[in-house]
């Protein structure tokens, strides 16, 4: 059921993959919460950091805060994320000891900003 959600939203890559991880192409479900980032490193085996940049209300002075947090997901041969790029990522069922995100769709590069 996990995985007919998420091809209502998402469209499968054109890369055919035969990874067992992989949302699209394998048996992997998905459920839970979707996120957006940036990848940080790339430099493990099918798994990429994304850092998560997200804003936490203080209210006691009644401001938000710039928070970001680095979250480990797997990254299917299909979709194949490098350093750089915005990804969205889904939770899954624990693949590792770190890992329980996997890589649904690229968005595009980061793009770098002055300030």
């Amino acid at each position: 059921m996990g995985q007919r959600s998420l091809f209502k939203i998402y469209t499968a890559p054109e890369t055919p993959c035969d990874d067992e991880n992989c949302p699209y192409h394998g048996s992997l479900p998905v459920r839970g919460k979707v996120l957006e980032g940036e990848v940080v490193s790339d430099k493990m085996h099918r798994v990429v950091a994304v850092r998560i940049d997200y804003l936490h209300y203080i209210p006691k002075f009644k401001r938000y805060e710039r928070r970001r947090t680095k979250i480990h997901a797997y990254n299917p041969p299909c979709i194949n994320a490098k350093k750089g790029d915005r990804v969205k990522i889904a939770e899954c069922r624990p693949i590792s000891k770190t890992v329980a995100f996997v890589v649904i769709q690229k968005i595009g590069k980061e793009e770098v900003g002055g300030g």
